[in-house]
């Protein structure tokens, strides 16, 4: 499903990162996630977007 709706807790899972750590990433704006009544929520295509550009970052240096 490409326009899936993620919860921080199933995006932490996706990117095997402690919850904590997502939540300060978004807070930062340094992943593309929004919120809605004050969650946190991450669309499953932005989020893959974001890890391709990470990985083309990465293999750039």
């Amino acid at each position: 499903m490409r326009d899936e709706i993620l919860t921080i807790k199933e995006l932490a899972s996706l990117l095997k990162l402690a919850e904590k750590t997502v939540y300060a990433m978004a807070n930062a704006d340094e992943i593309p996630a929004f919120k809605v009544r004050g969650q946190w929520r991450v669309k499953r295509i932005d989020i893959e977007r974001w890890i391709e550009q990470q990985v083309a970052r990465r293999s750039k240096s």
